[in-house]
Order: C-alpha cells, then structure tokens, then sequence
C-alpha cells in the first residue's frame, strides 16, 4: 500500500469517527490532562519556592530539578514499573497496566518542567517586585500568591509545555501502561504499535489527530493569553 493510499485511508477513519480511534483520543487527553493538573498544583510552588526562598541547600535542589529535565523517559518508566511490579515495594497497590500509573509517569516527567520554567519566570518577575514586596513585609506564602496571580499570562506557556510533553510521551507510558486495547492504549503507543505492525492508515490518522490536538492547545493557549491581557487593560 503507498502513501497516497494510507493517507486516503487515514483521512477515511477520521471522517468515519471510529469508536476505537475515539477511545484512545479521549484516553490519551484525559491521562495527559490530568497529569498536567498535577504537575501545575505541585510544580508551581516549588518553582515559586525556589525563586523566592533563600535555604540551605536551595542550590542543590535547583540542580536537581534542572538535572531532572534530562530524565529518560524509559529510566523512569523502568523505576515506576520495578516499584509497582508484584515484587516491588508498591505491588500492592496493583496499579502497572492502568491510566493511573500512566497518570504517575508523566506527571514524574513532566514536574520537573512546571517546576525549572516557572522558577525562571518568577525570578525575572521578582527582580523587578523585590522592593515593592520588602516594603510591604510580605512572607513567602504571601510573594507567591502575588507571583503566581501576576505571573498568570507567563506560566501559559509552561502550562502549554508541560501539556505538549505528556500528551507526546511514549517511552515511559508504553513500559507502565502496556498498551493493552481498551485499557491503556493511547495516541503515541498506538502509533508505534501500528506503525511495526505495518498499519500505517491508522498510525497515520492517529498522527494527524496528535498533531492537530497540540495546535489547537497552542490555540487556546493564544486566546487565554488574549483574553488575560484585555481583561488587564480594562481594568
């Protein structure tokens, strides 16, 4: 089969709406969203932390999540799988094979981005704050706060960071997640699957629908930012 024809053959799923091509788009953005989430609630904070917070061992810890960005996705797949396999310490838990522990990996990958982008954003943005805080005797709960909300328009490109790597994630997720057919099966893991397997109508289509979910994310990103900005110069 060329190209042509795989392509035509793509365009067909899509324009059909398979259920099965509808269940790994749903899957896929709901594992990769919801990691997301989380990497923000925590990633945020800690990035806050760092840029506002003078203490020991402070240097290190930004070594550490700077050295973290680098994290193969396969080492960490491999960690998560060895401390949730029956033998591991988190067997128990029966978690491996599951979108909970595809949820897990890439919020493990994808932390240490919400964490190092937004430490750097508020450092810029605390040079020019500094006085105005100190005058102010604000705590460090308190310079957070005001960061984080002043610092929304920023952090939407973390936001859109951390969600472009989870939802393209593929080493880690297919080592904890199996890519079992109605279970754990998601866009990139699809893709690979079809793809060896010479499927290239359905890794195709897959393609395309990856791709044109991280334009329309870019998108939303875009008129956030827009409508962030008007509402600040209404005010």
């Amino acid at each position: 089969m060329g190209i042509m024809d795989s392509m035509q053959q793509a365009l067909a799923m899509l324009v059909r709406l398979e259920a099965d091509l509808w269940e790994i788009i749903l899957l896929s953005i709901r594992v990769s969203g919801t990691a997301t989430f989380f990497a923000l609630i925590f990633g945020l904070p800690l990035g806050a932390l760092l840029a506002t917070r003078s203490f020991p061992g402070r240097t290190a810890a930004i070594i550490l999540v700077n050295s973290l960005l680098a994290l193969p996705p396969v080492v960490a797949g491999l960690v998560i799988y060895l401390l949730l396999s029956r033998s591991g310490p988190f067997g128990w838990l029966q978690l491996l094979y599951s979108p909970t522990v595809m949820i897990i990996a890439q919020f493990i990958l994808i932390l240490p981005i919400a964490a190092a982008l937004s430490r750097q954003i508020f450092e810029q943005m605390l040079a020019e704050y500094a006085p105005l805080l100190a005058s102010l005797r604000c705590s460090t709960a308190q310079r957070i706060v005001v960061l984080l909300h002043d610092g929304r328009l920023a952090l939407i490109t973390v936001v859109l960071a951390c969600f472009g790597r989870a939802i393209a994630e593929v080493g880690a997720v297919i080592i904890v997640g199996g890519n079992i057919n109605h279970v754990s099966r998601v866009l990139t893991t699809s893709i690979a699957l079809e793809t060896s397997r010479g499927e290239l109508a359905l890794a195709l289509a897959l393609g395309m629908v990856l791709l044109v979910i991280a334009l329309l994310v870019n998108l939303a990103g875009q008129l956030i930012r827009f409508l962030l900005q008007k509402a600040g110069a209404d005010v």
